[in-house]
């Protein structure tokens, strides 16, 4: 799974999805996609995913959130949203990354950059220099004027950092973090395609340290933490699908118990602004603290996830009285 594609010369995208005809996609195309949803895995499962889905739903409810049937793939008519709908979905995915394993078998392509190479550069780059930071126990500031460490001091700290990216598709961002000194680099996504052609890209560049596995991180098999989890476009992915609102919910409980206590998770959307990731951050904080209070009777249980720090220096452009950029890279903490 991977976001959005935006081409790396589309600079006039914003922070809003885009409608397409409606006739791209049929009512029974969303309906089998959907049922895709869960992956094929070499894994046994260790979770009961209906009782997550459950929860999600009843979690939606109290909060007086959008009904899980309002993002119906049933519907008698799809809406002008089809082309957005597509993207959330496994068969949409699984047929973009067929088609890129045959060019880049037969032309030596390694497909699409999602958000663009220089976006994909950015994010490597700053999630160095926040790493080194925290390595070093100094809260991050403005970590985009930070100066950089020296490729010796950065391969010290980093060469410890276990890296996890959601979503990975064709595995470049592993492979820019890798250049950048991180090296025990894990990838996954619930495509297999994606995942055949990230292994063959890795090959072919000449890093096969990075590991790739199928896996969905809505009913993730992974039982290893990580210090570092990123994800470029994933969680837009999850949004897009009829049940996004669930999907979404479920997305904050499976990365919070992948990552170390400690850890730091570095999210990159087109589709949220970071003042929307934090407020999602703090809704998944909410839910946490009162399902332990009326567990465990805890009263003071601390947020699992704080923010920590976003880029500050990609594009911005005014739109309707408000300055925003059409990509948001943000890291949280986990306590």
């Amino acid at each position: 799974m991977a976001g959005i594609r935006l081409g790396p010369d589309d600079s006039e995208i914003s922070q809003q999805s885009r409608a397409a005809p409606a006739d791209l996609i049929s009512d029974d195309d969303r309906s089998v996609a959907a049922d895709s949803w869960s992956i094929k895995s070499d894994y046994g499962s260790t979770l009961d995913d209906d009782q997550r889905h459950a929860d999600a739903a009843e979690d939606l409810s109290a909060a007086n959130l959008r009904a899980p049937s309002d993002y119906s793939s049933d519907k008698e008519e799809p809406d002008s949203d089809g082309m957005t709908s597509m993207l959330g979905l496994q068969s949409y995915w699984d047929a973009a990354y067929a088609d890129e394993l045959v060019n880049f078998r037969e032309h030596g392509h390694a497909g699409e950059v999602w958000f663009g190479a220089d976006v994909m550069e950015v994010v490597a780059s700053w999630t160095k220099t926040l790493c080194i930071d925290v390595s070093q126990g100094r809260m991050p500031n403005h970590v985009d004027n930070s100066k950089s460490e020296s490729a010796e001091q950065g391969y010290k700290f980093l060469s410890g950092w276990s890296v996890l990216d959601i979503g990975t598709g064709n595995g470049l961002l592993l492979q820019e973090l890798s250049k950048q000194g991180f090296s025990d680099l894990t990838g996954i996504d619930y495509s297999e395609g994606a995942i055949d052609l990230a292994r063959n890209l890795a090959d072919r560049d000449g890093l096969p340290n990075i590991h790739f596995l199928v896996d969905d991180i809505l009913e993730t098999k992974l039982e290893r933490q990580f210090q570092l989890v990123v994800d470029k476009g994933t969680l837009d992915a999850i949004g897009l699908h009829p049940d996004g609102a669930i999907k979404r919910l479920i997305y904050w409980d499976s990365v919070s118990r992948l990552m170390a206590p400690g850890g730091i998770l570095v999210i990159t959307s087109c589709n949220s602004t970071k003042e929307e990731l934090v407020q999602e951050v703090e809704n998944f904080n909410q839910r946490r603290i009162g399902v332990i209070q009326d567990q465990e009777g805890c009263k003071d249980t601390a947020p699992q996830l704080q923010y920590l720090s976003h880029v500050r220096t990609y594009p911005t452009f005014m739109f309707g009285g408000s300055v925003g950029s059409r990509v948001a890279t943000v890291a949280f903490l986990r306590n």
